[in-house]
């Protein structure tokens, strides 16, 4: 019989124990926050919701993504002080059942992936929709929404099957052209002196409050949807414990800065008295007519050009995410087990990249199919679909939080394990119950569908307890810290020498 030698079974379970690792230390703080931001799609975000943000809320717009940034800065602290005990590419489903039971963590996870598969998809159908219509502005090429959607999910297949690092520069570059932008945009506002004169009247605390307060301070969060995946990174972070709470700081306090600033110079740009009818006259013409006035036509030209990128860097950012949710998943044995292997290279991961590509094309050609509308419906459906359960995970994250911190009193201060989480965290429940209550305003569509599109919540979360019932998952809290995994595998390789 022929039998292996010590060396060749120490290599085999090496590398069977690298195949369910990601590459350590790929990452740093900058990309991390380069991941956030960009699914955070500043300039998109400014161009879809600005207007109807404005229309709700009148000059007080600025005023709405102050609060929500405000509450997920507070829900930050928390949430940053377990980060430095729990690294798992698991992201809020391992989060979760660290700080609420396994059983909530596999409802975690149901939710995470309806609502991560949701966003990409409608982010797809507006990055197709945006780029058809500049083939054939600029360049006078008729090409079909159907095939800009599906080659631009084949195309950010591959980008995310590859290396992080690549993911890293690519976003980089296009979130430093967008945000310099913006900034740029800003500026000239603030020089010029707007339409009436610089001014805080859009911070007035009495103009603050009304009957819509509520739907616009909705759709503010609705643009910091995706700051959670910070934890995402963990794993292949460079010192996770510390660059992964910086990087969540830094990328709320950067979503903030900027969606407040660009709203507050939209509402001196067209004057206090004046922006909502604007709003309300032209939404689709709401930020690009400003731009044009304030900084010329070849402004307008660059910023739809910048949009295109812009949404490019969102699907990238959220293909990323998914991934490393079915990878982990995968590694538990929640989803099946291959997909929790690793690129024998690139250290990344790549079988779960695959199904991901695979499943989103699919679902995205059976829209295609019977013939539904891009915008109106494969959009406006999926991102109010996607956008409420990412609401639901931050609220339960918040939860999570608090419980798994005062287990640990001793080494975290009161306001982070307690005060801060607790605030932030009852704001986020006030947006999960806007949410619901306002749902046919969020997807823009009445009737049957506003019932039935949150009703998808409770089938996830039905199918995720039921998987964690009937397969042999491991415990979701498995943690996967890769400096704890160097040191174990040192250890490991120096008492078999």
């Amino acid at each position: 019989m022929k039998t292996s030698s010590p060396s060749s079974a120490r290599s085999a379970r090496q590398t069977s124990a690298v195949s369910t690792q990601l590459q350590a230390g790929s990452v740093g703080t900058a990309g991390i926050v380069f991941f956030v931001v960009a699914a955070a799609a500043p300039l998109a975000a400014t161009l879809g919701a600005g207007p109807v943000v404005f229309m709700f809320a009148g000059p007080a717009a600025p005023a709405m993504y102050l609060i929500a940034a405000l509450a997920l800065l507070l829900f930050a602290f928390g949430f940053s002080a377990m980060s430095k005990f729990v690294t798992n590419a698991g992201g809020f489903a391992a989060f979760i059942s660290w700080g609420m039971g396994r059983w909530a963590g596999y409802a975690a996870a149901g939710i995470a992936l309806l609502a991560y598969l949701a966003m990409f998809m409608g982010i797809s159908a507006q990055f197709a929709t945006f780029t058809s219509d500049l083939f054939d502005r600029f360049l006078g090429i008729h090409v079909p929404w159907q095939a800009t959607l599906l080659v631009g999910v084949v195309v950010i297949g591959l980008l995310a099957y590859r290396d992080i690092r690549v993911s890293t520069v690519l976003l980089g570059i296009m979130l430093v052209l967008e945000v310099l932008f913006l900034l740029v945009f800003d500026l000239a506002v603030l020089v010029q002196g707007g339409a009436e004169g610089i001014n805080a009247a859009s911070f007035n605390p009495a103009d603050i409050f009304s009957p819509t307060t509520g739907l616009a301070l909705l759709f503010a969060f609705a643009c910091f949807v995706g700051f959670e995946a910070t934890i995402l990174y963990g794993e292949e972070a460079r010192e996770p414990k510390k660059s992964v709470p910086r990087a969540t700081y830094i990328a709320v306090i950067v979503i903030g800065v900027a969606y407040t600033l660009t709203m507050w110079a939209l509402a001196l740009a067209y004057g206090v008295n004046d922006v909502q009818d604007a709003a309300l006259a032209d939404p689709v013409n709401f930020v690009l007519a400003p731009v044009t006035d304030y900084l010329g036509g070849w402004a307008a030209t660059v910023m739809e050009l910048l949009v295109v990128t812009s949404l490019l860097a969102v699907l990238l950012s959220f293909h990323n995410a998914i991934n490393r949710y079915v990878f982990s998943l995968g590694r538990s044995g929640f989803l099946p087990k291959s997909l929790g292997h690793s690129h024998a290279r690139h250290r990344s991961p790549s079988r779960a990249s695959v199904l991901v590509t695979i499943t989103i094309a699919i679902l995205l050609v059976l829209f295609i199919l019977t013939g539904q509308d891009p915008f109106a419906v494969l959009y406006m459906w999926m991102i109010g679909l996607g956008t409420l359960g990412l609401l639901l995970l931050q609220a339960a994250g918040a939860a999570a939080v608090i419980v798994f911190l005062r287990r640990r009193s001793a080494e975290v201060n009161l306001w982070a394990r307690l005060v801060a989480p607790l605030i932030g965290g009852a704001m986020l429940v006030v947006a999960v119950v806007l949410a619901v209550t306002n749902f046919s305003a969020l997807i823009d569509t009445e009737g049957a569908v506003s019932v039935i599109l949150p009703g998808l919540y409770l089938v996830a979360i039905s199918a995720g307890l039921l998987i964690g019932a009937l397969r042999p998952v491991e415990d979701l809290r498995t943690e996967h810290d890769p400096e704890a995994a160097d040191v174990a595998r040192s250890e490991a390789s120096k008492s078999h020498s």
